[in-house]
């Protein structure tokens, strides 16, 4: 028989029966069911539904190891460490994000955020934590940004869960970036690099400078995206980190048209792996390209230092591919289409010294 009203033994614990907002809740207290324990228990339960009654009663001060108090304790956020809420979030993340994108928030957890601010609670992290702990980062703005983003997105959802009363992280601002203008190459230096290059290493350039392509997208080009006969091909993967995933945007999805330059390229690397799956391959293992850091280090870079010209990133060829389609009085919403952009507000922002006023 129960001596008090919503208390019982069971075990070497006792149990404590109570409703909160419509629900029944039942918790465990781990001490043994002495006569003083029951009593005590007792009037802890009163003193909870008394808090109850008066709109006070905060689940976590009492029961802060239940899994009911992060649902209905209103700064469950006190006992949650950012680590623990960052490796949370990581799970999550790992259910709707790109192998590369997920790879790149591991990085920025583990090596920086863990190690920095791991062991505070939700609760006790501050904008001026933050702030001091930028002033020793000797990175980039645009790094800054990506390696904050995690953390971001975990106070994000903590105050919308009702975790946290406040989000530090809206103290934070982010980070200018300076726009790098495009150095793109003139028909002439195309050339020199071209000359400098033989094989399946000039059509991949070739290709790469007529096309417009992102590193990513060329080397993850298949036979079955060319369309000879309707003189275009089909933008539809791309190879980040050895894995093919798709395009980076939506509009990244394209058809591009075959000009003379991109489909003589065509031709001639058909001799080469016309019958393989991937269009452009690695020649010193005859593979497709698993990655862009070969195709700079091995290809890019010996090809400019040999053709006299200073070193700028394989990037430019897209760059390239722009300016040269604008100069020649191409639609910039032509242009935009070509290269996945969903509008040609980037074309204008990034290219607009390249479109004729007239």
């Amino acid at each position: 028989m129960n001596l008090y009203s919503g208390i019982r033994s069971r075990g070497n614990s006792i149990l404590v029966d109570f409703t909160y907002q419509g629900e029944r809740c039942r918790e465990t207290l781990r001490v043994k069911p002495t006569k003083t324990a029951l009593k005590e228990a007792s009037r802890k339960r009163e003193a909870i539904l008394f808090e109850i009654a008066m709109g006070t009663f905060d689940y976590l001060n009492h029961f802060p190891l239940s899994i009911k108090a992060r649902k209905f304790s209103k700064l469950y956020g006190q006992v949650i460490t950012i680590e623990q809420a960052l490796k949370d979030w990581l799970k999550k993340a790992d259910r709707r994000c790109q192998f590369s994108t997920l790879k790149g928030y591991n990085s920025v957890v583990y090596h920086h955020l863990i190690p920095t601010f791991g062991s505070l609670k939700l609760t006790e992290l501050t904008a001026q934590h933050i702030e001091d702990w930028l002033d020793t980062l000797d990175v980039s703005n645009k790094r800054v940004n990506n390696i904050l983003s995690p953390l971001r997105l975990v106070f994000k959802d903590a105050f919308c869960d009702e975790l946290i009363s406040k989000n530090p992280l809206e103290r934070v601002r982010f980070l200018p970036i300076e726009q790098r203008e495009p150095n793109p190459l003139t028909h002439n230096e195309i050339q020199l690099v071209l000359d400098q290059l033989q094989g399946q290493s000039r059509n991949l350039f070739q290709f790469a400078f007529w096309s417009g392509l992102r590193t990513s997208e060329l080397i993850g080009l298949r036979w079955e995206d060319i369309d000879f006969d309707n003189n275009r091909f089909y933008v539809r993967v791309a190879v980040v980190s050895r894995r093919e995933k798709t395009t980076k945007t939506t509009s990244g999805i394209r058809t591009v048209d075959l000009n003379p330059q991109t489909l003589e390229a065509l031709i001639n690397q058909k001799n080469y792996t016309g019958d393989s799956h991937r269009v452009f391959h690695d020649e010193k293992t005859n593979e497709p390209w698993l990655s862009d850091q070969p195709i700079r280090k091995r290809l890019w870079i010996p090809a400019l230092k040999a053709a006299g010209l200073e070193y700028r990133n394989p990037y430019q060829t897209r760059h390239t591919f722009a300016s040269m389609m604008l100069s020649q009085g191409r639609n910039p919403l032509w242009v935009a289409q070509q290269m996945g952009h969903k509008d040609w507000g980037m074309i204008r922002k990034v290219y607009g010294r390249w479109i004729p006023n007239d």
